[in-house]
């Protein structure tokens, strides 16, 4: 990515948050970034993957994921090792 007006304005937001001390520090702690904004950012990324897991697991027990009839667990395994 370069640095240009449009990257800037594409790909990037620049955002002034009061936030407590003891988090940015437990936040900078764990996420072990270069940056406090490498280290939001990880922060950020990593809720953000947990939310759209916890999302998924509620959809499958909401609707279980089924098998198809002929379903052949040895047969899937030697396609897959074919690849």
């Amino acid at each position: 990515m370069t640095n240009t007006l449009h990257d800037r304005i594409v790909y990037r937001m620049k955002v002034t948050a009061l936030l407590p001390d003891q988090l940015i520090s437990e936040i900078k702690t764990y996420a072990k970034g270069k940056t406090l904004t490498e280290s939001l950012t990880i922060a950020l990324e990593e809720w953000l993957q947990h939310k759209k897991i916890v999302m998924l697991n509620k959809q499958v027990q909401n609707k279980p994921l089924e098998f198809q009839k002929d379903f052949n667990p040895t047969t899937v395994r030697n396609l897959s090792r074919r690849t």
